[in-house]
């Protein structure tokens, strides 16, 4: 009996030891090729975390944020950020917990983002500008500006996604998979698995792209660097998405906002037209419109047609 208790223990200990190694392994490999290099960029001392953004160009303010998730950053931005920066001020931001801005050890709530994204905009850029969000980032964005009436011009979202989705709580399975996320070794093997190379290049074809054989090696490498930069301390943002703590109703909100909104969806999406009507119903005030021949990630995607689109509506309220 002794010896059995002295083999599972000697195979637990071989087999954390293992994890481990592989866990260090990916750690190390992950940013050899550096594609997020931070020569160009600054950090923003905030309070939870530096976080990392870049400023260029000139005129009106646009501050461009990508989607919450630990496998992105303002890379998200990089087709795009040359072109708006002839005729605006860009600015792209790292989130917390996501590509060069900390990955602190806490809970990431959607309020948290609240608070980054008004103090950002009234410490860094101290003026309204025109957000341009994409995917759930949305959520925390129309929740800031609920909050603060005065703090943007106007909003752009880009694939928005169903009401229903921010509406999650915390229950006691989502809490037991962030518990395990947030472990030591088992946790951020956990992580290094889902933010694999291949399955983040699932993720670009089955979810990003329209077209696959636009995706590029280098788009592949820089999601796969974002998520593994600072020892892959994104598996706390992820452990708090597992765990619905970044989920908000934003249905109140929505209804209250009162300047200029619009949504660019992707006719690829599933239920596109169904998305972008939720919105209207609950906001009249709302425009919308259809993009095609691509999906998730237009920004990447087709970034010429997406510029055109959002130059449209800023183009159109600046008139009015």
């Amino acid at each position: 009996m002794k010896k059995n208790i002295r083999h599972f223990f000697l195979l637990t200990a071989l087999a954390v030891g293992t994890i481990h190694i592989i866990n260090r392994f990916v750690n190390a490999t992950a940013e050899i090729k550096n594609i997020l290099k931070l020569e160009n960029g600054n950090y923003y001392n905030w309070k939870n975390g530096k976080i990392y953004y870049t400023k260029r160009g000139q005129g009106s303010p646009i501050l461009l944020i990508h989607d919450l998730n630990p496998i992105s950053s303002s890379y998200e931005w990089c087709r795009m950020v040359k072109k708006l920066e002839k005729n605006y001020t860009v600015y792209t931001l790292d989130l917390l917990g996501c590509g060069r801005s900390e990955k602190p050890y806490l809970t990431y709530t959607n309020y948290l983002y609240v608070q980054l994204i008004t103090d950002f905009i009234h410490n860094v850029i101290e003026d309204k500008p025109n957000v341009i969000t994409t995917n759930t980032s949305i959520s925390f964005v129309v929740l800031a500006q609920n909050m603060n009436p005065n703090l943007m011009n106007r909003i752009i979202a880009i694939n928005p996604p169903k009401i229903s989705e921010f509406e999650h709580t915390p229950d006691k399975y989502s809490v037991f998979r962030k518990t395990l996320l947030e472990s030591p070794i088992l946790g951020t093997f956990i992580y290094n698995l889902k933010t694999h190379e291949r399955n983040i290049e699932k993720i670009f074809r089955e979810k990003y792209f329209c077209k696959p054989q636009l995706i590029s090696s280098k788009m592949l490498d820089a999601y796969y660097e974002a998520s593994h930069m600072e020892y892959s301390h994104g598996k706390y943002l992820m452990a708090s998405m597992e765990g619905h703590y970044t989920d908000n109703t934003i249905r109140h909100a929505l209804k209250k906002i009162d300047i200029p909104f619009y949504i660019i969806e992707s006719r690829n999406v599933s239920d596109a037209v169904s998305i972008t009507d939720s919105y209207v119903r609950l906001n009249s005030a709302i425009e919308t419109a259809f993009i095609s021949n691509s999906n998730q990630i237009p920004q990447l995607e087709i970034p010429d047609k997406l510029i055109g689109m959002i130059q449209m509506f800023i183009n159109h309220t600046s008139t009015q």
